[in-house]
């Protein structure tokens, strides 16, 4: 399966959902790269330095956001990118992949405008061809 997706941004603390992930991006060949972020607000720092830069940097045109992770969970970081999210020029999909089956988590995320779907964890085959279409 080919796509034109360049760039994958995984926000997570989960180092071996990173991994699995990864590795199936890899062998799918579903993007060019994949970045990690361990916490929201690494990726928070990240998105804000690249507003910021004046040569052209990377954004990655998929976000997979955990929401339970140290320094600054997912819930945090969809409000402060929600806040910036107009200044970035690339169109990103942003899918908040997370083990919570509450309808009140499921809900409350896919209220918010910048985020493209929930996901329940572990991502299944279907998901990615679903999500890389």
């Amino acid at each position: 399966m080919s796509q034109n997706i360049e760039s994958v941004c995984i926000i997570d603390d989960d180092s071996i959902y990173i991994n699995l992930v990864s590795k199936i991006i890899e062998i799918k060949r579903l993007s060019e790269s994949v970045m990690v972020f361990n916490n929201g607000k690494e990726a928070l720092d990240f998105f804000q330095a690249s507003i910021q830069e004046t040569k052209t940097v990377d954004v990655p045109q998929v976000i997979f956001l955990d929401l339970n992770m140290p320094v600054m969970d997912g819930w945090e970081f969809l409000t402060e990118f929600s806040k910036i999210k107009n200044e970035l020029q690339d169109k990103i999909d942003l899918y908040v992949v997370s083990s919570s089956i509450d309808d009140r988590d499921i809900n409350r995320a896919k209220a918010i405008d910048v985020v493209s779907d929930y996901i329940t964890k572990p991502l299944q085959s279907e998901d990615f061809e679903r999500l890389f279409r």
